[in-house]
């Protein structure tokens, strides 16, 4: 009996580890919530998020987004959930972010998984945030807002004019960039309907680049890697040829 128990205790684990994996988001955010307690250190930390609207649909092991980090539910009522974070979900998202952005009472973005029959509004998002950019500017301009996010050198390279981004979870297109800073026209359903109204010049957010443009650069690099390889004209590979 006892070991029937533990067994099933082990499979729980890697089948929440596995779906935390491999879910995946479109950016369209369809609820909030709030984060109720927070508590982190260097190698983790756990929070939980007040959201009645989305919490009767969810189950132990699930996964959710949360501000686009992909996160696994871990203990769950009728109006909260819970989520453990790793030590590298610290170290990449806003949850570790020096200023603290995320605090009890910060409205956070919440995305369910993806399933088969549902519209896909947005774009493939994974919840693997790549990293952390900083709010420029946010300002008003007729009924739609300007929204201004800097990113870092080693994501600029993903961001490309009309092209999609994820930041904190939503699907927005690129209007234009410069500087590292990157430009979004933001219409008032989603500004009222996500956390960009909270945002401030500062603030830290998560970012994710487009899935297919990172598959696209991977195959680029190996093919040229491969063909310089094969290239490669020496004294020492003439001699090997008889030269």
């Amino acid at each position: 009996m006892g070991s029937r128990h533990t067994g099933s205790i082990i499979s729980f684990q890697l089948e929440s580890e596995s779906a935390a994996k491999h879910a995946m988001f479109t950016g369209i955010i369809e609820n909030s919530g709030t984060i109720e307690s927070l508590s982190i250190h260097n190698d983790g930390g756990r929070v939980t998020i007040h959201a009645p609207s989305v919490a009767p649909s969810l189950a132990i092991s699930n996964s959710i987004a949360v501000n686009g980090c992909c996160l696994t539910v871990v203990a769950l009522d009728k109006e909260r959930f819970s989520a453990d974070l790793s030590g590298e979900t610290v170290s990449k998202t806003s949850f570790g972010a020096g200023s603290p952005v995320l605090k009890v009472g910060s409205r956070v973005n919440l995305e369910q998984p993806l399933t088969a029959g549902k519209e896909f509004g947005g774009h493939f998002v994974l919840g693997h945030v790549d990293t952390v950019g900083h709010v420029n500017n946010l300002h008003r301009e007729g009924d739609n807002w300007w929204y201004g996010v800097k990113v870092p050198d080693e994501f600029a390279r993903y961001v490309v004019p009309k092209g999609s981004i994820t930041i904190d979870g939503i699907s927005l297109t690129i209007a234009r960039s410069h500087d590292r800073i990157v430009e979004i026209a933001v219409i008032p359903f989603t500004y009222e309907h996500t956390n960009i109204r909270d945002r401030k010049p500062g603030d830290a957010v998560n970012l994710e680049g487009d899935t297919l443009g990172k598959y696209i650069e991977r195959h680029l690099e190996a093919r040229n890697a491969a063909v310089e390889s094969q290239s490669m004209l020496t004294v020492a590979r003439l001699r090997e040829e008889g030269f």
